[in-house]
């Protein structure tokens, strides 16, 4: 049975963030799944244990790098819908480099 495509005015973000959790419960579901395996195939329970405290670890960074991209990911959308500001976000009549400065002994006309 094919699966459900999301709705037509679903945000981008919010589909990358529901993506992002699914990721994170199915490393937790492994998580629990591996080691319980790994147990009823004559692994030793603390082979198993390591392995469960492996796995945990893996999922804890990879959930902190997917929120990280997410907050990254939202900042250039907001970003983008700031004005633009010229080339090199210069403003104003004297932030221009390279202008000519007049010493204090040069005579000016």
């Amino acid at each position: 049975m094919p699966r459900p495509q999301p709705a037509p005015d679903t945000e981008p973000a919010t589909q990358d963030t529901d993506a992002a959790t699914d990721v994170v419960r199915w490393s937790v579901f492994s998580c629990v799944l591996v080691p319980v395996v790994l147990v009823l195939y004559g692994t030793s329970l603390a082979g198993a244990t390591g392995t469960a405290l492996g796995l945990a670890a893996v999922t804890g960074v990879c959930r902190v790098l997917l929120r990280r991209s997410e907050r990254v990911a939202a900042r250039v959308v907001a970003e983008e819908h700031l004005p633009h500001r010229g080339r090199h976000g210069r403003s104003g009549a004297g932030a221009h480099r390279g202008a000519r400065h007049t010493s204090g002994s040069a005579p000016v006309d």
